[in-house]
Order: C-alpha cells, then structure tokens, then sequence
C-alpha cells in the first residue's frame, strides 16, 4: 500500500514537473527585438486594423492604444486582457499556440455600439 503511494505520488510529480518544463520552452524569452510588434488603435466603437493575422508560434507584442476614452482588449481564447488608457500603450505579449480565427473584442463600456466593438485573430501555420 505505501509503495503504491509513492509510486503515484512519484509519477504525479514527474508529470507536472515535464508540464512546467515544457511550458517555459514554448514560452521561451526571445531576444529583445525579435518579436513581431503589431500596432492596434481603439476608438468609438472600433479597433484598428480588426483583423491580424499572426503565424503560430512566432512571438508577439500587442501594442495597444486608445484614442479617445477608456477601452478594454480581450481574447479568451488566448487568455488576454487589457485596460486601454487614453495616451498610454498597453503591451501584450502572444505565442499563438494553435491555428484558427478568434475574435477580440472591447470589455469596458464605451457607449452605443459597444457590442460591435470587435476584431479578429487569424493564426496561420
């Protein structure tokens, strides 16, 4: 009874300890510069460009300005969220993992059309 214990209690700490590992990997730092950097605007009640398109596993920096009030950035797909500031820029950091199209929309309240307030990720491979 013991020895099953530890063996399962080896094997469950080897398998987070291979899960860790390989999420630093993929997530690996990339020297300074060598991210792509896309450039993304947010005003009343749209998002410029909306839609980018990204290749799956190259680096990312989202750099997001909001021209006229306050704005939010989110995509749940890839775990992004972000408050938009008038005259700050908001960096977001992405290795899209997996291919496909996601959408991006605004979470703060910024009046009439707010609902429409959206754009789209396209990962290629």
């Amino acid at each position: 009874m013991k020895r099953t214990i530890m063996v399962t209690i080896i094997v469950v700490l080897g398998a987070i300890g291979i899960a860790t590992s390989w999420r630093r990997f993929a997530t690996a730092a990339v020297p300074p510069g060598a991210e792509q950097v896309v450039h993304i605007t947010a005003k009343r009640f749209e998002y410029t460009p909306s839609e980018i398109t990204l290749k799956k596993g190259v680096p990312v920096i989202l750099e997001l300005t909001a021209l006229d009030r306050d704005h939010g950035f989110k995509v749940p797909e890839f775990g992004i969220r972000a408050d938009l500031k008038p005259g700050e820029v908001a960096r977001v950091r992405i290795v899209p993992d997996h291919t496909g199209r996601f959408e991006f929309r605004c979470d703060v309240f910024c009046g009439d059309g707010h609902e429409d307030m959206a754009g789209e990720i396209v990962v290629v491979d």
